[in-house]
């Protein structure tokens, strides 16, 4: 198709020339017309002089580009245009174009054709290299037999193998050797040993000849009845024999022609050698026979013709019935309709011998594929054709008559342009009908860009959801490089997806906002969540603080809240290098009533000790702080509304003043240089502002260059406490309550020297329902301890305290385990970065433990539990808790995953296995059966109901039915510790009506997942289960 291709662009290539040379004639028109004085004076078009630059000379062009197309269209209506050679130009285009798309037909029924021959090469090599692989298993396993009968019966006196030893192990092995219908062994025996040889086996050695020439039926067949060899030098009588050909026993194979070439061929060349094909015994069905010679232990490896001969034993002989062994083989495949196989011996080239097929006509090419099967005195090969003769090229007669008429109807298009140029209408209208179409385009436009932003978003959250799974698998250092550029690469453009689907929006006016009960706590958790990462990358301090004021409770729309709060934390993360990032939300009222003494505070009281922009300069002008604003409607306690005021406070690099008026235009960025460094779009900033103008609220911002930047927004949301009733309420499961029963009663001591991030601090902490007390040193905490009159439960210190002096810390955790309460209080170090903490001393039991900033109530919460040994008895406080929980739940958990498609076991793996779950999966009911079977390791099973050859509830019949009989084995027994084996099986099922949830319980299962599912289902149920047991 790379032809098509260079076809296709030269097309545009000539379209573009076509184009320029009618705009040149238009222009060379248009200046005859105007220096012949039709329009009054005389101007040049190209401007004053040939001296101006070429720039200038194209941007007067391109600003009446409208003006002269006008003229040129009036110019030429107005004249008699030759139409004999616009008819010529059609004709030869028409022509031209014809040709063209003959040899388009040509060229792609070639490729067609050659397609087609490729295909059948590889459907032919295809069955050829499984033929010979087939082959070659079951020769290498009859080689191995030969060296079992040297090791066990001449090797051995006396021998350890007789005829049913042999009949027995053949039997059983005959699944190695797929492609054979018997096996059988013939010793050597010399004519002076016959009489004697014969005694011992109480029978006579029979001739083959005659059994060639009168074949007979199975059911009739005598030993008896078959003639004795004649006399020979030597013998090679069957005295082992698979039972499918025990009717060889006793015949010497040296008697028959094929048999004896074969026999001598391999015990000169000491490798397996393969006879011509012939009729076998009693079948009359086309064979060959494989024969290896058996030969004496002592035989060296590099032994000469005679040697061998002299060392023979005898022959180990594997019988393949070529005709129903290929059958077997193309049963296999699901094409075997469409192609028709044809194997042949061309040893004699001249006089090749069909081993398969048939003389059934089909398509007139065919390919060959060789043979190698071990023997290379043999020569074989496999002929393939299709059965179906080709079809018609209809992708070619469609493509080029497809062609052909798009040329026709663009030569169309230009003799009708040319024919109605006379009809064009005067420039007042035509400019309102462009004006026209530029409104019709700028709406379609916003549409285009709404529905084409939502169609790529659904695959692109799947891309990013596999890898995210790729992330969690064993990669080396530039894999992990490559998973995590496409993963940010993925989310960057996710998230361009989502500005420019929301500018769009706006632009269309369909932006709305829900109204729904939300905890605007456990939106800020998640949002510190988010950039948690790359704060610690950054050594960026990250924090948030709610006043006590703001209700736990509101309404309004969560998710474009958590965009706003995401879009200029984003943007603080992006241009912050050092210092901090702090969130904080209050009443508009709290914060106006504590503007005067907020004026006394000293501006380097922050949260890392870093300057800041004036946070009360971002919120002038505000209408909320004026007197006209609504500030005198929240004083009644009668009010639903509440109205929030938050700041995003960083100390990045700020934002350039020239640049700082233009900061929520659309699409605009702060400078050149900072779009190279940073990316982005510039438009986030104006969807935050149109957000926030939608929740009836203002925003602005204050920025200092080198100091850094403070965005303020104010919002109105409903209470929801009392208004829950009245409005929309989707109540979230997973928000967090504001105390934690497992902390209640219990008090934590603060000692950090920074009043800003102390109250950060003590705000998470409270949140767990835990009593706070804040000191600002290690001697003031000590005396706080020591007093007796509060209990200290806790202590968290700052990272920055215990730092500082490595003598007093100590000092510290000694006088804290001597102190007179029963139980010393834990200790717990507040740092930024883990990697950022080294522990100098070694406290042994007492080493505090280290919790990693930036605090979330989750995150702390099970942070204390976990060192506390506190047990959480309520559900968990939020999805973050929640993945913390489960990953203590599952880890170390061996699951069984049984399902035969490799994509759902794929997903439900990754998912288990985030969490830390030892995930085995399987593809069928009867491996699920074998991996269940006591005693085993697994603690639970999720089972794909439809599965072939055994679903999944006759599997967990069955496994069920496995384990009631172990427990009763084990029941009878006189031990104290008995296992009762029950491991809890769940169904994973598309079809999730009741009848099939009860039928997962009557078969023995558990409970079941929906497909398609997500992975919380797969989590919640695993913690539903695992809880319960």
């Amino acid at each position: 198709m790379s032809l098509l291709h260079l076809v296709g662009f030269s097309l545009k290539v000539g379209h573009l020339l076509l184009v320029l040379c009618c705009w040149v004639v238009s222009v060379v028109y248009l200046n005859w017309f105007i220096s012949s004085g039709i329009m009054g004076t005389k101007m040049g078009f190209l401007g004053g002089g040939g001296g101006k630059m070429w720039h200038k000379w194209w941007e007067k062009i391109s600003g009446q580009g409208c003006k002269i197309h006008q003229q040129y269209y009036q110019y030429i209506g107005s004249k008699k245009v030759k139409r004999a050679l616009w008819r010529k130009l059609l004709l030869t285009w028409v022509v031209g174009w014809t040709v063209v798309s003959l040899w388009i037909f040509c060229y792609m029924s070639l490729q067609g054709t050659e397609k087609r021959k490729e295909t059948l090469a590889s459907m032919c090599d295809e069955r050829a290299r499984m033929l010979q692989d087939q082959f070659n298993v079951s020769m290498n396993h009859i080689q191995a037999m030969s060296i079992l009968i040297s090791t066990f019966h001449h090797a051995k006196n006396p021998s350890a193998i007789d005829q049913n030893t042999f009949a027995r192990y053949t039997e059983r092995t005959a699944f190695e050797r797929p492609l054979t219908s018997g096996v059988a062994y013939a010793v050597r025996v010399l004519h002076s040993e016959r009489e004697q040889f014969e005694k011992q086996q109480g029978w006579t050695i029979k001739r083959m000849d005659t059994l060639e020439q009168n074949p007979v039926h199975k059911d009739d067949y005598a030993p008896e009845a078959l003639e004795p060899s004649p006399i020979q030098e030597e013998y090679a009588p069957v005295i082992f024999a698979q039972d499918t050909i025990a009717h060889v026993i006793s015949v010497n194979v040296l008697s028959g022609k094929e048999d004896r070439e074969n026999v001598l061929r391999a015990r000169e060349s000491g490798k397996g050698v393969l006879t011509a094909p012939f009729r076998l015994l009693k079948t009359n069905r086309l064979g060959v026979i494989l024969t290896f010679a058996v030969y004496k232990r002592e035989l060296p490896s590099n032994a000469t013709p005679n040697e061998r001969i002299q060392a023979t034993d005898g022959y180990l002989g594997g019988v393949f019935d070529v005709e129903s062994l290929v059958e077997k083989l193309l049963q296999q495949l699901a094409s075997k309709q469409t192609v028709i196989v044809n194997v042949y011996d061309t040893t004699n080239h001249t006089h090749p011998i069909v081993m398969y097929g048939s003389n059934e006509s089909g398509d007139v090419f065919y390919h060959v594929s060789t043979l190698n099967f071990g023997d290379p005195f043999r020569k074989h090969e496999m002929h393939c054709r299709f059965k179906q003769k080709p079809q018609w090229p209809w992708l070619a007669i469609t493509t080029s008559i497809g062609i052909l008429v798009i040329a026709l109807l663009v030569g169309h298009i230009f003799h009708v342009t040319v024919n109605r140029i006379a009809d064009v209408e005067d420039d007042c209208l035509k400019m309102m009908e462009l004006q026209k179409r530029a409104v019709a385009a700028d709406i379609a436009k916003s549409q285009f860009l709404a529905t084409v932003s939502h169609e790529i978003r659904t695959p692109m959250n799947g891309v990013l959801g596999m890898l995210h799974m790729l992330m969690d698998t064993d990669l080396d250092v530039t894999q992990q490089e490559y998973v995590r550029t496409a993963q940010e690469s993925g989310k960057a453009l996710v998230s361009l997806i989502n500005e420019v689907l929301d500018q769009a929006k706006i632009e269309f006016g369909k932006l709305e906002l829900e109204a729904v009960l939300f905890d605007i706590r456990a939106i800020l958790d998640d949002v510190l969540s988010l950039f948690s990462e790359k704060s610690k990358e950054k050594g960026v301090e990250l924090a948030v603080y709610v006043s006590d004021q703001v209700p736990e409770l509101l309404i309004g729309d969560p998710g474009r809240f958590r965009q706003i709060i995401t879009n200029l934390m984003g943007n603080s993360i992006k241009f912050t290098d050092k210092g901090h990032i702090f969130v904080t939300i209050h009443l508009v009222e709290e914060v106006v009533h504590s503007i005067e003494v907020d004026k006394e505070s000293n501006s380097e009281n922050t949260l890392s000790g870093s300057p800041v922009a004036d946070s009360r300069r971002s919120w002038e002008g505000f209408k909320a702080f004026s007197q006209e604003g609504p500030l005198g409607s929240f004083s009644s306690p009668s009010n639903d509304l509440v109205n929030l005021i938050v700041s995003v406070e960083d100390t990045g690099e700020g934002i350039p003043l020239e640049s700082q008026p233009l900061i929520f235009t659309p699409f605009m960025q702060v400078g050149s240089s900072t779009s190279r460094k940073h990316g982005g779009t510039g438009i986030g900033l104006s969807i935050s502002k149109c957000l926030v103008g939608l929740m009836n609220g203002e925003i602005g911002f204050v920025s200092i260059p080198k100091i850094g930047s403070t965005f303020t927004f104010t919002a109105v949301f409903t209470n929801g406490f009392r208004s829950s009733n009245e409005c929309k309420i989707q109540q979230i499961n997973d928000q967090p309550q504001s105390a934690s029963s497992e902390f209640e009663g219990m008090t934590a001591l603060i000692i950090d020297p920074r009043p800003v991030r102390a109250k950060v601090s003590r705000y998470h902490i409270q949140r767990l329902g835990i009593r706070v007390e804040m000191v600002s040193d290690l001697n003031q905490g000590l005396s706080t301890i020591s007093n007796g009159n509060i209990v200290i439960n806790m202590v968290l210190i700052e990272q920055e305290v215990w730092d500082r002096d490595f003598g007093l810390s100590f000092h510290f955790v000694n006088n804290t385990r001597k102190n007179d309460h029963e139980v010393p209080p834990k200790l717990f170090i507040l740092v930024n970065s883990s990697s950022s903490f080294k522990a100098s001393m070694n406290l042994g039991v007492h080493t505090p433990t280290v919790i990693t900033k930036p605090l979330r109530a989750s995150m702390l919460a099970a942070s204390l539990q976990r060192a506390m040994g506190v047990q959480n008895q309520g559900a968990p406080r939020n999805r973050e808790l929640q993945s913390l929980s489960l990953r203590h739940l599952l880890r170390g958990r061996k699951i069984l995953i049984v399902d035969d498609n490799s994509v759902n076991r794929a997903v439900a793996a990754g998912a288990l296995k985030k969490y830390g779950a030892d995930v085995v999966c399987v593809s069928s009911g009867k491996d699920a059966i074998s991996s269940l079977k006591p005693p085993h390791q697994f603690d639970a099973c999720f089972m794909d109901i439809q599965m072939p050859e055994m679903d999944g509830f006759e599997a967990t019949k069955r496994i069920r039915e496995m384990e009631d009989k172990v427990n009763r084995e084990v029941s009878m027994d006189d031990t104290e510790n008995i296992t009762n084996w029950h491991v809890p099986i769940l169904a994973m099922t598309a079809d999730v009506i009741q009848a099939t949830h009860e039928k997962c319980l009557e078969n023995g299962m558990v409970g079941y997942v929906s497909k398609p599912f997500e992975a919380e289902q797969l989590y919640r149920e695993v913690s539903r289960f695992f809880q319960s047991s």
